[in-house]
């Protein structure tokens, strides 16, 4: 049977102008089409090929030949030079590789810029005043835009979606903010404690995960997707081929007429009566027919064993729990060191592609729980806590209580907990003992961060381990500002080490053998009832 084909639409040689528009972004398709400058296919034909260049971090200048009816056809020749030194001079192909957003944001301002050359020239200024001016508009955009791109990348390392267009307004209303200022002051303070940036790094327990295919000795046998015939069977019926008979039937079929049709044919009149039934088909005829049995074969996917390498067990680093110390003991530099570990955590989660939760913490019930991710809201609510603070009391159990809440999900479960502070606090008994339950149960690690001059019980008994940054006072503001020397109250801290608490005051801490030679209130208060009674008597 001849295939039918679909009847060509009125418009489609029309619209095969703008076929091009399919491999476009729609950011791009208002602007590319009402562009004043130059022929409406080449334009968006180029608008494609300078896209897909700016995302390999080529300059689309640098590849492109004018010629009739090419790529290069747009921009107008009078400009290519000039936007050709101000790609470079910018490095815009630099900050668009990989970034296909970024790319469409640079050629949407072009075209923007380019589209007022018309202006400018209705102005009274010339064709090469005007070409002028509109890219030196442009220019001076993007220096600005580079500008802002670079302190990101100073601040977060790689950047993921922030360079998309709906996004980019509201990112750089964020980046000439007060509290952008913090961000910038705190990845300057981290880059000074590598040692931290490193300890940070090293947070949440490895977790198996799978891994991209690698040679390896051992081989196994892996199922794969393939394709087999399978054959499928069915019986077809045909009429009217000899075979089993079935009843009467009206039909022309001459062999298979009854008898009483062909007496017709022997008298003189009635013949004429046979013919017309023939004619008609309405002859009565045994029906009869047979069927046939066919069997087709078609594709059918299966799992088939392919034996190769198994690949090497790789490790991913598990989420990070943060609990920030912001009450009125940390103001000054120990509140910018514990900002600056909260800012590395989210850098570190970002590039590791981990989640980081942060608990800011003060007083009782001063508690604010922040999942921050890389995005213009996680940003914005990254530098509003970076510029901000409870400044009042300390209470740890609030904070470690949430962090326990999360290590029950699933999402959490191989997280490890971090706590920034300068150890002002103490747990009750049952948070102690629950937490340290929870590190017995589930391999939980406890990293203290200690910015200040003394240990403390309450940070000892929470942490497997602590990590001391004694001169935090470094950090803060009078010390930016010049009024701390190199010794005195600037320098280091008069204690000698970090262990003060285990070398002179060992029956404070909280160690399963001082636990077992502490007397319970209720003991001590029946004890001491006891000696007043035998006062009395004596």
């Amino acid at each position: 049977m001849e295939e039918v084909l679909p009847m060509p639409c009125l418009f489609e040689p029309l619209e095969a102008r703008l076929a091009v528009l399919d491999a476009l972004p729609r950011a791009l398709w208002l602007g590319g089409m009402t562009h004043a400058g130059g022929r409406l296919e080449p334009r968006l034909l180029a608008l494609q090929t300078w896209r897909g260049l700016l995302a390999q971090g080529v300059n689309p200048l640098d590849r492109l030949a004018p010629g009739p009816s090419s790529d290069a056809d747009w921009p107008a020749p009078v400009l290519r030079e000039a936007l050709k030194a101000c790609f470079d001079h910018l490095q815009l192909a630099r900050y668009c590789e990989a970034h296909a957003d970024l790319a469409d944001l640079v050629l949407q301002s072009l075209l923007f810029h380019l589209d007022l050359i018309v202006d400018y020239r209705d102005r009274g200024a010339g064709e090469a005043a005007a070409a002028r001016i509109a890219v030196e508009a442009f220019h001076a955009d993007w220096a600005e835009r580079c500008g802002e791109i670079d302190e990101l990348v100073a601040a977060f390392g790689e950047l993921g979606d922030l360079f998309k267009n709906t996004r980019w307004d509201t990112l750089r209303g964020l980046l000439r903010s007060r509290e952008w200022q913090d961000v910038v002051r705190l990845r300057r303070l981290v880059e000074r404690l590598p040692e931290l940036a490193r300890l940070i790094r090293s947070l949440g327990r490895a977790q198996p995960v799978d891994p991209a295919p690698t040679d390896s000795q051992h081989r196994q046998s892996v199922m794969m997707p393939a394709l087999a015939l399978q054959a499928d069977a069915h019986t077809q019926r045909v009429p009217d081929m000899p075979g089993e008979t079935r009843g009467v039937h009206r039909s022309d079929r001459l062999a298979r007429m009854l008898p009483a049709e062909a007496m017709l044919l022997g008298h003189p009149r009635l013949r004429f009566v046979w013919h017309a039934r023939r004619a008609e088909r309405t002859l009565l005829c045994y029906e009869d027919d047979d069927r046939l049995r066919e069997r087709h074969h078609h594709p059918l996917p299966v799992p088939r064993p392919q034996p190769r390498p198994a690949p090497a067990p790789r490790l991913a680093m598990g989420p990070m729990l943060v609990c920030v110390d912001t009450s009125g003991s940390m103001q000054g530099g120990a509140e910018a060191v514990a900002k600056a570990v909260v800012l590395e955590a989210v850098r570190t989660a970002h590039a590791q592609h981990r989640p980081c939760r942060v608990f800011a913490f003060g007083g009782e019930g001063e508690v604010v729980e922040m999942l921050l991710a890389l995005d213009p809201s996680g940003v914005a609510q990254l530098a509003r806590f970076l510029g901000q603070g409870f400044h009042g009391g300390t209470d740890i159990c609030g904070p470690i209580e949430r962090a326990l809440a999360r290590l029950q999900e699933e999402d959490w479960r191989l997280a490890d907990l971090l706590i920034a502070s300068d150890g002002e606090f103490g747990a009750t008994p049952a948070v102690a003992a629950r937490l340290q339950q929870v590190r017995r149960e589930q391999g939980l690690r406890v990293q203290g961060v200690l910015i200040g001059d003394r240990e403390t019980i309450g940070l000892l008994e929470l942490s497997d381990a602590i990590f001391w940054v004694r001169e935090w006072r470094r950090f803060g503001p009078a010390a930016e500002a010049g009024r701390y020397g190199e010794g005195g109250e600037g320098g280091g801290s008069p204690v000698h080490s970090s262990r003060l608490t285990a070398d002179y005051f060992p029956g404070a801490l909280r160690t399963p053998d001082n636990l077992a030679r502490t007397q319970s209130p209720e003991t001590a208060a029946a004890a001491v009832r006891a000696g007043r009674r035998r006062d009395a008597a004596s």
